[in-house]
């Protein structure tokens, strides 16, 4: 197993819909249990043995930059910077990161999620299908009551099953370095441009993740994820 695997976590975006933080930093510089989440995401991938990570900037990137100057950790821990941008959309973004770099394959993810992922047992499923890229798929929150109605009448209010709600995208990727020949622009989001063609093409394939994970969307998701930060370890360090 590599454990020297090059992790591009994209930490470029405005994260608008985070306004009352991103107004005055980049989203993964916003705080949960007091560090920036970005922090927590680096502990995730470091505990496990992978502690080389290259920063793709845009939005506000020199505080990042001076974080990432002064970042501290008891493992050897890397961490460079790459200015991807400030328009630049996801896409772009792994584009100009990995073309910054000779490696074959790459973790990518997004700077403003959390998960208790197995990353080697994650590596090793990409490494054994032989396709382009592996998404990490989870299952939704369920966050709102479901209703089941018949009629005009309610006949169940509750908490909807996550089981129910399929799969989405959490994150959590390994790319190989192919994929620089399917984003076609840096005003390209991976979200609708590399996968869907990765996937019209047979090359994506879903690692299943069961355990924790929890992205930082909203306000409300970085007050539970404040909450979460108080247990030791917090869930997404917990295996």
């Amino acid at each position: 197993m590599d454990t020297k695997l090059k992790t591009i976590i994209l930490a470029g975006g405005l994260g608008t819909r985070l306004s009352e933080e991103t107004i005055s930093k980049p989203k993964p510089m916003v705080e949960v249990g007091g560090i920036p989440i970005i922090q927590h995401i680096l502990n995730i991938y470091d505990t496990q043995g992978f502690s080389e990570f290259i920063l793709a900037l845009g939005y506000k990137k020199e505080l990042l930059e001076q974080w990432a100057s002064g970042y501290v950790t008891s493992s050897d821990a890397a961490i460079s910077t790459l200015d991807t941008g400030l328009e630049t959309q996801t896409g772009g973004r792994v584009k100009r990161a990995i073309e910054s770099q000779e490696d074959e394959t790459y973790f990518v993810t997004y700077g403003d999620g959390l998960a208790n992922v197995d990353l080697k047992q994650l590596l090793a499923f990409h490494l054994s299908h032989g396709k382009i890229a592996t998404v990490t798929a989870v299952r939704p929150p369920a966050r709102f009551g479901h209703l089941q109605i018949e009629g005009d009448q309610v006949t169940h209010f509750g908490e909807k099953n996550q089981a129910d709600e399929g799969w989405i995208n959490g994150g959590f990727f390994v790319f190989d370095r192919r994929i620089i020949d399917l984003i076609h622009s840096d005003s390209e989001a991976l979200e609708n441009g590399a996968l869907p063609r990765l996937a019209r093409n047979s090359q994506l394939m879903a690692y299943h993740h069961y355990g924790f994970w929890k992205p930082m969307d909203a306000l409300r998701d970085k007050i539970e994820l404040d909450e979460l930060a108080r247990h030791q370890p917090p869930p997404w360090l917990v295996k």
